[in-house]
């Protein structure tokens, strides 16, 4: 089962077809600018505030650091595959070429939940920014009826927000960016890279106004009620961790990058820059936003979907808040922007190798873009958006993520030996095991923390980890019904014209 390895010889001459496939025009800092266009969104603008309220407190600042060394580890995966395998697909292509065809299917099957339900959290939060805003400016007027700004809970304990029919704003905010998608890469990149612009300034801007709002005794409030038991730990070590494992969403968008392998310019020297340069620039930022929100307010009263507005509006910088909630909702849409790329690219990739329906692959005439995934899985994502609460898609994008990093730190000492003649521009430091290994562990760490305020079934069983392994069952299903006979290196075997591959 794990023997069938697509022929990497096959996989790096997909990416040369200049004139079938996909249109190369981005280079290094569009490709950072991606990163931190996805990197900086929700985790900082809305899930911070429920992570310090609910889960670590003000340690969360630690929690971010935690969540930035698993990132930073699985990053240096991503760079040295990357740049040995610059093709579409991401960690599905990385797999297909190392640990065979079901692997591979089964981390594809993955990161479409990770990406979809990724871009359904962020259009979710984005929903929230906008409603406030139009109450903030007196726009109120135009009446978007709560009933319509807000999904369903489905019954489900401990879900933010009012209980409605449909998300509207949420999955329009979907189309509009599914239409910017279809019609290129090179549009929709010049776009990212002017809000990423306008985010930054406005989080530097929260840094510069905030940072004079300090009071430092909030960092170590007294124990009892909402405070928990007090100090720089008020729920323990666990509470951090637990935050560690919730934030982690706000890491999520760095390995988008690698998913964009055949329309980087310079792919092998691009990528591994634009992942490592996006993730330095998000943690640091992250770091110093935290530190802000916790000193300027008591941590247990930002459990709100606009922690960062939230925060100036205590202090009495109402003005400031309405300005942060324009820049959010600027960096959601940028969010919104990568994940949909990184989502249709996947697919597309899938579909190449023929493991879905192989009609996925029609790449539009003019635009040069993949037309029928794109608009497929924008239509999708938005009706996921409408139906669907916020906090269990967050946490099962969590998952997919981490679960996708355990199978690309695998990827490196496996690629490295059976492909010892493959160099690139990016290697993992200290030889193909101990960066490796500390990734896959640590991101197995922060699977287990994700139980940490999330419901559970049967008493004991995450909900999240039951609706992931549900989600996986019926990935299978697909796959041995269609995929598994019908892939490209499935035909190959049955007409003896497969590439032979160095065993292990």
């Amino acid at each position: 089962m794990l023997s069938r390895v697509k022929p990497l010889a096959t996989i790096l001459a997909e990416g040369t077809d200049s004139e079938h496939g996909l249109k190369r025009s981005l280079g290094p800092w569009a490709l950072t600018a991606m990163g931190i266009g996805a990197i900086i969104g929700t985790g900082i603008f809305v899930l911070t505030g429920v992570a310090s309220a609910t889960r670590a407190g003000p340690s969360i600042t630690i929690s971010f650091v935690v969540a930035g060394v698993v990132s930073a580890l699985a990053a240096l995966c991503y760079a040295e595959v990357s740049s040995k395998i610059p093709i579409a697909g991401s960690a599905y292509t990385y797999t297909y070429a190392t640990l065979g065809e079901f692997l591979a299917w089964v981390i594809g099957w993955d990161l479409i939940l990770e990406y979809a339900l990724g871009a359904a959290t962020v259009s979710i939060g984005w929903s929230g920014y906008f409603v406030n805003i139009l109450h903030q400016t007196g726009l109120g007027w135009l009446n978007i009826s709560p009933m319509w700004a807000n999904g369903p809970h489905w019954g489900l304990a401990g879900q933010a927000g009012v209980s409605g029919y449909a998300n509207l704003p949420a999955a329009g905010a979907i189309l509009v960016i599914t239409a910017l998608l279809a019609r290129g890469t090179r549009e929709s990149g010049t776009v990212n890279g002017i809000i990423v612009m306008i985010k930054l300034l406005i989080v530097l801007f929260f840094i510069a106004i905030g940072v004079g709002h300090i009071n430092g005794a909030n960092y170590h409030l007294p124990p009892g009620g909402l405070a928990g038991m007090g100090g720089y730990f008020p729920f323990g070590v666990s509470g951090m961790l637990g935050g560690a494992a919730f934030i982690f969403f706000a890491y999520i968008g760095f390995d988008a990058v690698s998913t964009t392998a055949e329309e980087a310019k310079n792919p092998a020297k691009d990528l591994p820059f634009g992942i490592l340069m996006s993730l330095a620039i998000c943690t640091i930022l992250y770091i110093i936003v935290v530190a802000i929100l916790n000193g300027m307010v008591p941590f247990y009263t930002l459990n709100v979907t606009y922690p960062v507005a939230f925060a100036l509006n205590s202090v009495g910088l109402g003005w400031a808040g309405t300005i942060i909630s324009l820049g959010a909702i600027a960096g959601l849409t940028t969010v919104l922007l990568v994940m949909m790329f990184g989502q249709s690219r996947v697919w597309y990739a899938m579909s190449r190798d023929k493991l879905i329906p192989p009609g996925f692959t029609r790449v539009h005439p003019v635009w040069r873009t993949p037309i029928y995934s794109t608009v497929f899985f924008g239509i999708a994502i938005a009706i996921v958006a409408a139906l669907t609460p916020i906090n269990i898609v967050g946490s099962l994008v969590n998952m997919g993520t981490l679960f996708a990093f355990i199978l690309v730190s695998i990827a490196v000492p496996v690629l490295r030996k059976r492909h010892a003649g493959l160099t690139g521009s990016f290697a993992v430091p200290f030889g193909p095991y101990l960066i490796p290994v500390l990734s896959a562990v640590t991101a197995f760490g922060l699977i287990l923390y994700l139980r940490v305020g999330n419901p559970l079934l049967w008493n004991f069983f995450p909900l999240v980890w039951f609706a992931f392994i549900v989600w996986l069952i019926i990935g299978l299903i697909f796959y041995y019904s269609y995929g598994r006979h019908k892939s490209t290196v499935a035909l190959q075997e049955v007409e003896r014209m497969g590439i032979s591959q160095p065993r292990m």
